[in-house]
């Protein structure tokens, strides 16, 4: 009986040591709000410490955001004029993309496709009829609607075009960038994503972007299965090609039997003025790639559009994704699509884009040399001296109350929500010409 007892206050004793272990063991990895908010240094100090240091943020610790505005830990307002890379072209937190996401979350959020749900034929059905083509393969990041592209390119180059196995090519233009997995940097002409990452993917050639010469030159190799380019380069400094050069690739990839695959993932969904880029000259890509916005800004999701003789070569079990065409995601395209149609955001990128390139055209020369781009996908290169740089620039856009990013050095995207109104618009401009005369 004594055993037993014994036996008892330690099993006791050691289940109380258990649970003081555990609970010791949360605290200390609960986040500390014991004291109250951080600070921006204290939230610019903790990522640093603890995050690796594989991006340069310009220093702003944002809490919120609403519209075409972010608020920081400390309360202050700014513009967004960068749209997280034009993922929130429906503007932060859109209350009918934010009830989507909600009203489906309590009720189914992923099955995989090992299995059929609800959600997202309906889904398919909308984006593929939305864009005139006959299947959609989905996906979560845009890098991944970029490989699916190349997969599908090399398996229909294979099975419909006749290429010897395993010496299919792709084309890409200098200067393009489609992210940074292996197969993306193997396609990049700027060292700093593909330095010190070889040996790189096999097959894939480039050629300069807006030159349609190079592009036949490139074509007439018979085992080309595709030329993926983007409509207008963003990540290379918005970059807008020659009047002509996207039907001239049309004409090209049809003449010489390869693809024509449009990576619309930053210049679609009403950015450019157009619901495509490529609409602004009535081409019809084969290949067709959407994300960022197709999300609202809330949930990663992608999505690859393409007629049957493409998207059918591929098979059951030969590609996929645990995520892709989750209920979540689907209810959260379907809503951002719906936004963007309703409230007409690419008329209004159209406007509004016209209306502030033409006020960054009054800037002082002496320092902004260029103005270009698209609807409401623009930038201006800065002339940088000893003085300053877009870096400096941007800092001072920060204190002035909106936010940009430089690209490429001596480049500052402007691309603000799609949802800003004329007001808003000169207002923004005035920020910035406050800023630039500063200097």
């Amino acid at each position: 009986m004594f055993s037993k007892l014994s036996n008892l206050r330690t099993l006791s004793q050691f289940h109380r040591s258990i649970h003081s272990t555990f609970t010791w063991s949360s605290s200390f990895a609960s986040p500390q709000t014991s004291q109250g908010p951080l600070s921006s240094e204290e939230v610019y100090a903790r990522e640093t410490k603890y995050s690796a240091h594989n991006y340069h943020p310009i220093p702003v610790a944002l809490e919120r955001g609403k519209g075409v505005y972010v608020w920081d830990v400390e309360g202050r307002r700014y513009f967004d004029f960068l749209s997280a890379y034009s993922a929130v072209n429906q503007g932060h937190c859109h209350p009918k993309i934010v009830e989507a996401l909600t009203r489906q979350a309590d009720k189914l959020t992923l099955t995989s496709r090992a299995f059929y749900n609800n959600v997202f034929g309906e889904y398919a059905e909308y984006v593929t009829k939305l864009f005139q083509y006959d299947k959609v393969l989905p996906m979560n990041t845009g890098v991944e609607a970029g490989e699916t592209a190349c997969k599908l390119a090399r398996r229909w180059a294979y099975t419909v075009k006749g290429v010897p196995r395993y010496k299919a090519k792709i084309v890409f233009a200098v200067g393009n960038f489609w992210g940074r997995t292996l197969a993306a940097i193997s396609s990049s002409s700027d060292p700093t994503s593909y330095d010190g990452f070889g040996p790189f993917m096999p097959g894939f050639e480039l050629i300069p972007y807006s030159d349609l010469p190079a592009l036949e030159s490139a074509l007439q190799d018979p085992n080309v299965a595709a030329f993926m380019v983007e409509p207008i380069q963003g990540e290379a400094g918005v970059i807008v090609p020659d009047p002509g050069y996207l039907s001239g690739v049309r004409d090209l990839c049809t003449k010489y039997n390869a693809l024509f695959i449009a990576d619309e993932i930053q210049t679609g969904l009403g950015r450019t003025g157009k619901w495509l880029a490529v609409d602004h000259e009535n081409v019809r890509p084969d290949i067709v790639l959407l994300g960022k916005a197709l999300s609202g800004g809330l949930y990663p999701v992608s999505a690859v559009l393409c007629d049957d003789e493409i998207m059918l070569t591929i098979k059951p079990g030969e590609h996929g994704s645990t995520y892709g065409g989750n209920p979540l995601a689907c209810r959260v395209a379907t809503a951002s699509l719906e936004v963007l149609e309703e409230e007409r955001l690419a008329q209004n990128a159209d406007q509004m884009g016209n209306i502030f390139r033409n006020e960054l055209m009054k800037l002082p020369s002496n320092i902004v040399s260029t103005v270009r781009g698209k609807g409401l996908l623009n930038a201006v290169v800065i002339r940088e001296t000893k003085e300053y740089t877009a870096w400096e620039v941007c800092l001072r856009l920060r204190d002035n109350g909106l936010l940009a990013k430089p690209t490429h050095g001596n480049i500052i995207r402007l691309a603000p929500p799609l949802v800003i109104k004329e007001d808003e618009i000169r207002e923004a401009v005035e920020i910035i010409s406050k800023t630039i005369l500063s200097f």
